[in-house]
């Protein structure tokens, strides 16, 4: 019996993948088949989608969906990014053959597990020119940043891309209990898992939606809306949940990481 349903978030119709057993959400201002699952009724932030992301349906479904959930496991993907067996890593997946490789149930021999995270990315070993051209403000600070890798972490990646200490700024809005962890990670870990992707019991996803939607609402007090803009800092909410997911799971839960993949459509 299958055990797992995957929602999988996106902008555009995506018609091959229509043909798959992904629960096709529609987000944006593109057009979509009645099939798609809309997220802009009932209780929902749909307002803010420009600066959520993905994490506009996350809490749809947290507060409409999610109180009377009978599947054991529940995951998130993304237009471009899905899920795949963990022993099809290897393989070459396009577009038309995807539906051979995705992930549809969690095997029983991992029902000890609570959580599934993609397998990280490496951060680390940015070129020389970029992180002068980008971390110009951590070079003064710490001019070793150039030469050692394991000082080229989270926290110097995000501040290079998405604001120079934004995120010190949102870790401060964090409940204690997670504030100072948090910090830490962010300060020497040089790889995380991406793309706000996760497989997970309905009870752990409820924990988890309840720390990160109250510390997300707090952001808004300090970064808002108007001034965010461009690649950088317009998604600002999902790339902090981005970050804090990675930490989070592992702090909570037992976890292990499983393999997605790339699709350009």
């Amino acid at each position: 019996m299958k055990n797992l349903d995957i929602y999988c978030v996106t902008n555009k119709r995506l018609e091959l993948v229509e043909k798959t057993c992904l629960k096709l959400v529609g987000v944006g201002n593109g057009n979509f088949p009645k099939e798609y699952i809309n997220c802009d009724t009932e209780q929902n932030i749909y307002h803010k989608e420009k600066y959520y992301s993905e994490l506009t349906f996350h809490y749809w479904y947290w507060k409409n969906i999610l109180p009377s959930e009978k599947k054991e496991w529940i995951g998130f993907c993304q237009k471009r990014r899905y899920w795949i067996k963990p022993n099809e890593k290897n393989n070459q997946i396009f577009p038309e053959n995807l539906n051979d490789f995705l992930l549809i149930n969690i095997d029983e021999n991992l029902n000890n597990y609570e959580s599934f995270l993609c397998e990280p990315i490496k951060i680390s070993g940015a070129k020389k020119i970029k992180i002068i051209k980008r971390g110009w403000k951590n070079l003064i600070k710490d001019p070793s940043i150039i030469f050692n890798e394991q000082k080229q972490t989270i926290s110097l990646h995000f501040d290079m891309h998405h604001g120079y200490k934004n995120l010190d700024k949102a870790i401060n809005l964090l409940d204690k209990q997670d504030r100072n962890d948090f910090l830490k990670y962010v300060k020497i870990k040089t790889s995380y898992n991406p793309h706000i992707m996760v497989i997970a019991k309905p009870h752990i996803l409820d924990k988890w939606f309840n720390s990160l939607f109250p510390w997300l609402e707090r952001c808004e007090q300090v970064f808002g809306f108007n001034e965010l803009k461009g690649y950088d800092t317009q998604r600002l909410y999902a790339y902090l949940a981005e970050r804090y997911l990675s930490f989070w799971f592992k702090k909570y839960t037992k976890f292990k990481t499983n393999p997605w993949t790339f699709i350009d459509f």
